[in-house]
């Protein structure tokens, strides 16, 4: 197994891992562990686009990391509730 396959399929596996969590009711899809395990999810999925050369894939993995981190930074940030 290559570089890509790995950095790919622990990039995937985080993402699913997060998605049937939140399908199950067991993880929220505000909480932090939800958000990082799709940031890193998708940023190992995108590096390993890059690295296979799939432009639709490092665009798609890039954005989904991007959209991960505003809504880390934007949970971050909020005043807690009182």
């Amino acid at each position: 197994m290559n570089l890509a396959n790995i950095l790919g399929t622990l990039g995937v596996s985080g993402i699913l891992l997060a998605y049937f969590l939140s399908l199950s009711g067991r993880l929220p899809q505000d909480s932090y562990a939800y958000l990082w395990l799709n940031a890193t999810g998708a940023a190992l999925a995108c590096a390993s686009s890059v690295l296979l050369g799939s432009i639709p894939f490092t665009v798609l993995e890039a954005t989904w990391t991007l959209v991960s981190l505003i809504a880390l930074l934007r949970k971050a940030r909020a005043k807690p509730r009182a």
